[in-house]
């Protein structure tokens, strides 16, 4: 099964014609040349393509997209605040390596053990919160200066040094 990864939203309609505003995350300026589609969720884990005829940089992490079939502001409107995802090919292709949505799918390592894989990342002001899921329980990871040690992209990897207590408030 083809794994997607959310790159951001579609967030307004731009003119009469049905061009879309794509906020997006990752993490570079980027007119996603060369890209043939976008994916969007319709039903949780149905991805639907809608296929792209241009693409124009907005701003360091808005681009102007025109998909195939999105001729009027109407059916543009109807696709506003739905999330957009890319396969993972697509997505390494396009994400720059600092962006946080790099690190869906790296593994967590605290005292050299391993904790688990990031399923989602969660950004926030001043840090950014991995979750894993640990023995069946929800586990939120925060990553800021004073927890992330490391990140190895080789192994997919991303070391930190947690405050005590914390896995023990999940785990118990």
């Amino acid at each position: 099964m083809t794994e997607y990864f959310n790159i951001g939203k579609l967030v307004a309609v731009h003119g009469l014609k049905g061009e879309l505003l794509l906020k997006h995350e990752l993490g570079k300026k980027t007119s996603l040349k060369g890209l043939q589609a976008i994916f969007i969720e319709e039903k949780k884990n149905s991805f639907i393509p809608y296929f792209i005829e241009a693409t124009k940089i907005k701003s360091e992490d808005e681009v102007y997209i025109k998909l195939e079939g999105v001729n009027t502001r109407e059916v543009a409107i109807k696709l506003t605040q739905k999330q957009a995802w890319l396969p993972e090919p697509d997505f390494k292709k396009f994400a720059a390596k600092s962006a946080p949505a790099s690190l869906l799918g790296y593994t967590i390592i605290h005292k050299n053990e391993s904790l688990g894989e990031i399923l989602e990342l969660i950004e926030q002001p001043h840090q950014l919160l991995c979750r894993l899921d640990i023995k069946g329980k929800e586990v939120l990871i925060p990553l800021h200066e004073e927890t992330l040690q490391k990140v190895n992209h080789k192994k997919k990897e991303v070391l930190v040094e947690l405050p005590d207590g914390l896995l023990e408030i999940y785990l118990t």
